[in-house]
């Protein structure tokens, strides 16, 4: 069957969704010695950077499916899995997902206590975790025996797998995390179908170029992971996954492996706008894909001056110099980006713009009462998308708290434009209320001072508020070889406004130690904000 024959006919399939994929992919008729996914580390006996064959993955699958169903493990267990390789992580939700159960994926990086009490309040059934953190948990009640090692379900025979679980499109199929950004991370749920709603939609579309070989520089465990690892089984597509996302790990797999796309969060492109890129061979990579955060323009503008991308002209489709970068918006509740926009070398559209929204998506700029705001004026963002995660496990009440007369709402506050296109201005968290309904954002000023200071790699701003006060403090990573002693205050104040401006405290070079990230990379401004109260005098 042809590749385009096959997509259309995955987007038909009913019985198609997030849990089912692969086997779906093998009924209607893939070559089982086509691609199938390719890992960074040994695995289950098959050794690293070595391409699964789709059929191999099968059975690598169904022998950890029957594995853990000697187990006991069987339909709507909840089995948290915790693990620092991509291999352990993607093996283990689908031969979970195979058996009907309920992954529930770990990033490696969570403290143990963290991961612990994580593990309490999914009640879960059991725990499948990697030699390392097996012995992390050690003294740690669970609530929730531990199955064994994730190595020894590779073991397993794979003739001995159940027959493979019929998905109902509202059963459960995983369970992702939040970055946890103010302790221990929200637990996300997804269905069989919200899963698999943007897929879907993307399956019935014309395939974009750089989708065909891709690099994915996401963090394993996150809900984005399975959603590539779908699509790319979909679009009998190879891809590589990574365990770890850092800038020169990247660097170096593009050399290595040349992927035609890679996909990541706002934190790894951040980090590769660190390197002079020239010095790299990346003309194999056509797409950056971006989703999570929006991303910065000076670290957009870097990376579509590599690479090379297909344009058609008189003389037919041509490659030229500079690649396609495509930014959005997305979370793991979101299911997916919900917004898009293309930037090339010829673009200008920045400003923490974030695109317009996907077709099966619909979305609007809320007030505190969940009213429609025109374009214009700022206000929450809400979502009504099929992609929705379906609640946070076992916390109704933090379920109920995101919604608002049929809105998610995302906790971004956001304004549209009169043509239709949105900007992220903050996360609403972040933000401060000065009075007078003045309201000053971080993320947007961190975009304005990073398009002015070309010798700041990134830079984090924190506000606070105390007693009536706004104070404002600029944390700046600086470039290589640039003087760290140099005065630059006066072009921050003109980068931020005059309003902003007046607030300002202090301008400190750090490095990117100094600056606290979750597990995911995220900022954790809540803890800059708690140390800088505690530094200003009462």
């Amino acid at each position: 069957m042809r590749t385009k024959g096959l997509r259309g006919a995955l987007a038909a399939d009913t019985e198609l969704g997030a849990g089912n994929v692969l086997a779906r992919v093998l009924a209607h008729g893939a070559d089982p010695d086509g691609p199938g996914l390719t890992f960074d580390t040994a695995v289950d006996g098959h050794p690293a950077d070595t391409p699964l064959t789709l059929g191999r993955l099968d059975e690598l699958v169904a022998a950890r499916a029957a594995w853990l169903h000697e187990r006991g493990v069987g339909p709507r267990d909840a089995v948290a899995v915790w693990a620092g390789a991509a291999a352990d992580m993607v093996l283990s939700f689908l031969a979970l997902a195979r058996l009907g159960a309920i992954p529930a994926l770990m990033n490696g990086r969570l403290r143990p206590e963290i991961a612990a009490e994580y593990i309490r309040r999914l009640r879960a059934t059991g725990v499948l975790a990697d030699a390392a953190h097996a012995a992390a948990l050690q003294g740690h009640a669970l609530g929730a025996p531990l199955l064994g090692e994730s190595a020894e379900a590779g073991g397993g025979d794979p003739a001995a797998a159940p027959p493979h679980y019929r998905h109902h499109d509202d059963d459960p199929i995983v369970i992702t995390h939040t970055s946890g950004t103010t302790g221990v991370p929200k637990a996300v749920l997804h269905s069989h179908a919200s899963l698999f709603a943007a897929t879907r939609h993307l399956l019935a579309m014309p395939q974009a170029q750089g989708t065909s070989r891709i690099l994915n520089a996401l963090p394993a465990p996150h809900t984005a992971t399975v959603l590539m690892v779908n699509q790319a089984l979909g679009n009998r597509a190879e891809m590589y996954l990574l365990s770890e996302q850092g800038g020169e790990r990247v660097l170096d797999a593009i050399q290595r492996w040349r992927p035609d796309g890679v996909f990541g969060f706002s934190v790894t492109w951040a980090e590769l706008a660190r390197f002079d890129l020239s010095a790299y061979d990346l003309d194999s990579v056509r797409l950056w894909f971006n989703t999570g955060d929006c991303s910065h323009e000076p670290h957009v503008r870097r990376l579509v001056k590599v690479g090379s991308r297909d344009v058609m002209t008189r003389d037919g489709v041509t490659r030229v110099p500079g690649s396609v970068f495509i930014d959005g918006l997305g979370s793991s509740e979101m299911g997916h980006s919900m917004f898009h926009i293309t930037h090339t070398v010829d673009t200008d559209r920045y400003g923490r713009c974030v695109g317009r929204p996907y077709r099966f998506t619909k979305v609007a700029v809320l007030d505190e009462a969940g009213n429609e705001l025109p374009p214009g004026q700022v206000g929450w963002l809400g979502i009504d998308s099929p992609s929705l995660f379906r609640g946070y496990w076992n916390d109704s009440v933090t379920t109920y708290r995101s919604r608002l007369r049929g809105w998610y709402l995302t906790g971004d506050l956001v304004h549209a434009d009169a043509d239709g296109r949105y900007y992220h201005l903050d996360r609403a968290v972040d933000s401060v209320e000065a009075g007078d309904g003045t309201r000053f954002f971080t993320a947007l000023s961190e975009e304005r001072i990073l398009a002015a200071c070309a010798d700041v790699t990134d830079c984090t701003v924190v506000i606070v508020s105390e007693g009536g006060a706004v104070v404002t403090d600029v944390l700046l990573e600086l470039a290589a070889g640039v003087d760290p002693a140099e005065d630059r205050s006066a072009r921050i104040r003109a980068a931020i406004g005059p309003d902003l401006a007046a607030t300002l405290r202090r301008v400190v070079p750090v490095r990117a130690d100094d600056i606290p990230v979750t597990v995911t990379g995220k900022v954790r401004k809540v803890a800059l904000r708690e140390r800088y109260l505690a530094e200003t005098p009462s």
